[in-house]
């Protein structure tokens, strides 16, 4: 059975799996929450940005230091137009949605973090992403030196030794790893990251049909990950695409790392055979 890893109708993600220079973060962010809302009109949010990007530029042209800037972007972002970090907010899949978060104002670090960097650019405010473990941030390199935003906690702003303190507390890795992994994150880094978040939560509720579509994106992104082409695998058989998770397994199987999961492998191979069996 055949299997595309193609995306026709998504321009800036097929620039991204193409591996071209220039890509449209939230574009490609638009074009992941399209598979969970088909209907989804991009031009709603777009146009909210770029209202944003109008007032952050007078923002902009005001502030007397790097701080002061940013603190009042936090004011602009998180204080007149409400967006916000919750704990609930990790168990929501519309959480990671770029539409979704601007709807309701709520959202986890990647995604308020993304809202943040295309508004700014909008006003050309040079702010990043940085993969940070545990925590998105966003990463501003100013004349004053280098600052982080975490958008999840209303804007707040950490110079670069409190930021390592903090997650070095939160997550007890070494402050040389973290500082390493504090610089600005590629875009197929960031996409990955979300996809993941989403596969994460998809899988937890059982929603196999969703993870389908967040799998089969990150299959695409990474295509030479046996770790990703085994739970393309796992997913099919888990969505009822018995078919293909027969060639998938199967497909797997031939170049298993090591005996436990080809054991592994195979009882699903069976248990999707039987399935089969039983549907013809």
């Amino acid at each position: 059975m055949l299997l595309s890893l193609e995306f026709p109708g998504d321009e800036e993600f097929a620039r991204l799996l193409a591996r071209q220079p220039e890509v449209d973060l939230t574009l490609v962010a638009l074009e992941l929450a399209r598979d969970a809302y088909p209907q989804l009109d991009f031009q709603h949010t777009l146009d909210w940005l770029t209202r944003r990007g109008r007032e952050l530029t007078d923002i902009a042209i005001k502030a007397p230091t790097d701080r002061v800037l940013l603190r009042n972007i936090g004011r602009c972002l998180s204080g007149t137009h409400g967006l916000h970090g919750d704990r609930e907010a990790f168990h929501r899949p519309e959480s990671s949605y770029l539409h979704r978060v601007i709807e309701t104002g709520v959202g986890i670090p990647i995604s308020l973090s993304l809202v943040y960097i295309a508004a700014a650019q909008r006003a050309g405010i040079d702010m990043v992403g940085v993969a940070s473990p545990m925590h998105f941030l966003v990463r501003y390199d100013g004349a004053d030196g280098t600052y982080f935003v975490d958008a999840f906690h209303q804007g707040r702003i950490l110079s670069r030794e409190r930021c390592l303190r903090w997650l070095t507390q939160m997550t007890e890795l070494p402050a040389d790893d973290i500082d390493a992994m504090l610089e600005p994150a590629r875009p197929r880094e960031i996409v990955v990251r979300m996809l993941n978040n989403l596969k994460s939560l998809h899988i937890q509720q059982d929603d196999w049909e969703s993870a389908w579509r967040v799998q089969r994106r990150l299959t695409a992104l990474q295509p030479m990950l046996f770790d990703q082409r085994r739970d393309l695998a796992l997913v099919a058989l888990k969505s009822n695409r018995l078919g293909l998770a027969v060639d998938l397994l199967t497909a797997c199987l031939k170049d298993s790392p090591d005996e436990e999961t080809t054991r592994f492998l195979r009882s699903h191979l069976h248990a999707a055979e039987h399935l089969l069996a039983e549907w013809n």
